[in-house]
């Protein structure tokens, strides 16, 4: 259980809203515009938190490292783009629990390391985050996670200190931002992981399954 806790930070796509079938579809049309053949969201859903370089991981097995790596990383971001929110939708429990978060007097807000050029149309978009009281996103400071640094911007929006923030994120890279930035931090089990993910050699201080588990751990259920 956590105690002295004034405010939660979430991870985006995996933790609050499942993006992966937009960016999957974003990823397939590359495939099926050259003729290939389509893939199941299956193959897509694990890297979705891995953005474009997941994506076209899976899409066309290609590395960033590759000298095709960066156009089709423009056409991928085009594409998705287009589709925001087609398929994007916020995880059962998610809405329900930033109520009870509000309800107990706690800020929240969210710390992704998608750009802004996608965050702000999609959380514009989702009414979930009109509440949020600060949005950081991956070009937002000079460094993204795993560094600290976007955390203890959101932090310093909020008006509070680091150890007094809990984050919250379903990748390696949020619990080790969060340590990094002096956070209690909450590996969310139920998001993309990637592949053959372990979260308990995360170090997070817990992992739920579900988000509505958060409540438990923030002494609220």
């Amino acid at each position: 259980m956590f105690t002295n806790i004034d405010a939660v930070l979430f991870d985006l796509d995996g933790t609050l809203i499942d993006s992966a079938p937009d960016l999957g579809a974003a990823a397939d049309k590359m495939r099926t515009d050259r003729g290939l053949a389509s893939f199941p969201l299956t193959q897509y859903r694990p890297m979705a938190g891995a953005g474009a370089r997941g994506m076209i991981a899976v899409a066309f097995g290609l590395a960033p490292e590759d000298t095709r790596f960066d156009a089709l990383k423009e056409e991928f971001f085009a594409n998705y783009e287009s589709c925001l929110t087609e398929r994007t939708y916020v995880f059962e429990g998610v809405a329900e629990l930033i109520d009870h978060i509000r309800q107990a007097g706690l800020k929240w807000g969210v710390v992704t390391n998608k750009s802004a050029r996608f965050t702000v149309p999609l959380t514009n978009t989702m009414p979930l985050f009109n509440t949020a009281q600060t949005i950081i996103s991956g070009d937002t400071t000079p460094h993204a996670k795993p560094h600290p640094a976007p955390l203890l911007e959101a932090a310093r929006q909020l008006g509070v200190a680091a150890g007094r923030c809990v984050y919250v994120g379903d990748d390696k890279r949020d619990i080790v931002a969060g340590r990094a930035a002096g956070m209690p931090t909450v590996a969310a089990a139920y998001g993309y992981l990637g592949l053959a993910a372990d979260t308990q050699g995360w170090n997070a201080d817990f992992t739920i399954s579900a988000p509505l588990a958060l409540l438990k751990l923030l002494r609220m259920a």
